[in-house]
């Protein structure tokens, strides 16, 4: 299992998203389909699922969240061929937010908003053979945290482990020096990128798209929170905010196998006892699943 699992918050579209979504990349499915019952939001599908061998999930816990540009999907494409037909695909129902052309920094390159609301960035790089990762998160500090990418990108990359910055391009323009116009970082072994953008754009992060961090124990749980959870009225059922607003889930393995390997009665009891919590904590949720 890879140590980060993007996820994605829809209304009421999980199923039909990773269908959609998986039917556009080769080396993608859908890995298992899950309900969790009696949450606030109702009875809530969350669907497993993987696009070019980099883990997703979705779940369809109602409209509280919406998606917005700050954190968008880059996919790397091979060539022209590969991103007319995606850019195609995506845009079916959806629109564009730069228009599929030739840049000065790409081949071709487009950033479309589909019928979901999800941003891609779709590009045909210069150099292909450069490609680290097909599919990557790409997260753009705006309004009141443009300027702290670069901070961003040490602070995540001293938390995990198998981390590095892997190149930074700065925009000097217009008195904006030092901002970074893009940047590439590993963590756990995966691929990011991240930007600044001085833009008066109306968004900004929030709980749509948020980042689980797959943990071996309660150890490994402990450790990350301690990290990552900054503002204390966002905690919740193992969900926390950092210090730029970029939401995270703190999850220990053990959730998910007392979810899938109980009977019916024990799962509801599991997700009951997690939805008390703020932070995970595995021993409550081996009670909770064992009845005491």
């Amino acid at each position: 299992m890879k140590k980060i699992t993007t996820h994605l918050w829809l209304d009421t579209e999980a199923k039909k998203a990773s269908e959609f979504y998986t039917s556009l990349f080769d080396n993608s499915k859908i890995e298992h389909i899950d309900m969790i019952t009696d949450t606030p939001s109702g009875d809530c599908d969350i669907v497993t699922f993987s696009l070019a061998e980099q883990p997703f999930m979705a779940i369809s816990a109602g409209p509280i969240f919406k998606f917005n540009p700050s954190i968008s999907i880059s996919v790397q494409c091979e060539t022209e061929e590969e991103i007319n037909k995606l850019h195609a695909s995506l845009k079916e129902g959806g629109m564009d937010l730069m228009p599929l052309d030739t840049y000065e920094f790409s081949k071709k390159f487009a950033w479309v908003q589909d019928r979901y609301g999800l941003s891609w960035q779709i590009n045909v790089p210069n150099n292909y053979s450069d490609v680290k990762q097909k599919i990557s998160p790409f997260l753009m500090f705006v309004g009141s945290e443009c300027g702290n990418a670069e901070e961003a990108m040490k602070f995540y990359t001293g938390i995990f482990e198998n981390s590095s910055i892997d190149h930074v391009y700065r925009n000097e323009k217009d008195g904006e020096k030092g901002m970074v116009d893009h940047a590439e970082f590993t963590l756990g072994g995966q691929v990011f990128m991240i930007s600044d953008s001085a833009y008066d754009h109306k968004f900004a992060f929030n709980e749509a798209i948020s980042f689980i961090v797959n943990c071996e124990d309660q150890k490994e749980v402990d450790y990350f929170w301690s990290k990552l959870s900054a503002v204390p009225e966002s905690e919740q059922c193992g969900w926390c905010k950092d210090q730029y607003g970029v939401s995270w889930q703190i999850v220990p393995k053990q959730m998910g196998e007392l979810m899938s390997r109980g009977t019916p009665e024990q799962a509801k009891r599991v997700t009951q006892a997690m939805l008390q919590m703020h932070k995970i904590e595995v021993d409550k949720l081996q009670e909770a699943f064992d009845g005491k």
